[in-house]
């Protein structure tokens, strides 16, 4: 398959090489020069534009930060080919095909990241054992889905279908949110030399992904800033109860949330139950990723997805 991928960063880069090692012909393409340089040296090809890395493209990735796509679809409407995106919120996205009148596109977000970024930090194997979402709407194309979805498991990923806005508020609450929760834990080190001798494992653990850079985790946060705001408030009301649990009786109000948090914790993630087979629908896929499934394999009829969903009585289903 002949594929373009346009942002050359560690999700970008990390395709490109995937891609390559996989049998298909791709070209990349990135604003910065450096950029280009590197994935030059590293011997991909690479255009010096959108347009002719797009120009014999079946398959265009748009792998850029949500700021800088509005001005990559006005270079890709009318585009014949097959459009996806690697961004971390889908609802934007999605307004942004149709206002360019992209006729097709299907929206997708690899649960796939680090703290480190940039060409440099690229991984083929990134993206093994991964979930990435796999957007579903009234109007998606079922051949167009299927196609995504067979690239993304040939990666070794487990391709979990949502609409863009269950998407937007499922990923506010387990990834952007706990970007700024991060973040603030890292400022408790601010002018804290004692603080910062005592840190261990809670401290590292809960603090990793605060080293990712600022505007990274400014540009996904904003652009989903009203799923952001709601879970923001509803993690802030679970802290206030546990902060009102201390000043009363800890051992009798504080004990049950902390229970069941670790409860949740330690049935995560849900183990997989049997696979299973279905013939691919819109409503089907739906369902699945509701039940928190996932597709593992796209048959050769190219209408049967192998699916797998998480045993039932974990992690409070």
């Amino acid at each position: 398959m002949n594929i373009a991928i346009v942002g050359l960063g560690l999700i970008g880069g990390s395709l490109l090489r995937a891609l390559r090692a996989g049998g298909h012909q791709v070209v990349g393409f990135d604003a910065d020069p450096g950029t280009r340089g590197l994935a030059g040296a590293a011997g991909f090809e690479v255009a010096a534009d959108v347009a002719r890395a797009v120009e014999r493209a079946e398959l265009v990735v748009l792998a850029v930060p949500l700021p800088a796509l509005p001005g990559v679809f006005e270079q890709l409407a009318g585009h014949a080919g097959l459009i996806t995106d690697v961004t971390s919120v889908k609802a934007p996205v999605r307004d942004l095909a149709v206002k360019h009148g992209v006729r097709r596109f299907v929206g997708g977000h690899p649960m796939a990241g680090k703290e480190t970024s940039g060409f440099g930090a690229t991984d083929t194997a990134l993206f093994a054992g991964c979930a990435w979402v796999l957007t579903v709407e009234s109007e998606t194309d079922l051949p167009d889905w299927l196609t995504l979805a067979t690239l993304c498991t040939e990666l070794g990923a487990r391709v979990v279908p949502a609409s863009s806005a269950e998407h937007d508020r499922a990923v506010a609450e387990v990834s952007h949110v706990p970007h700024l929760f991060a973040a603030a834990l890292a400022l408790q080190l601010e002018d804290n030399p004692l603080a910062g001798a005592l840190a261990a494992g809670s401290f590292r653990d809960g603090t990793r992904v605060a080293a990712t850079r600022a505007e990274l985790i400014v540009a996904m946060c904003g652009g989903n800033a009203s799923e952001v705001d709601s879970a923001l408030g509803r993690l802030i009301g679970d802290l206030e109860q546990m902060r009102h649990a201390l000043g009363t009786d800890p051992g009798r109000d504080l004990t049950p949330a902390v229970a069941r948090a670790g409860e949740l914790r330690r049935a995560w993630p849900s183990s997989p139950g049997h696979p299973a087979n279905m013939t691919a629908t819109v409503d089907g896929l739906l369902d699945l990723g509701r039940a928190g499934g996932w597709v593992t394999r796209v048959a050769e009829d190219m209408a049967t997805v192998e699916t797998m969903r998480p045993e039932s009585g974990r992690n409070g289903f």
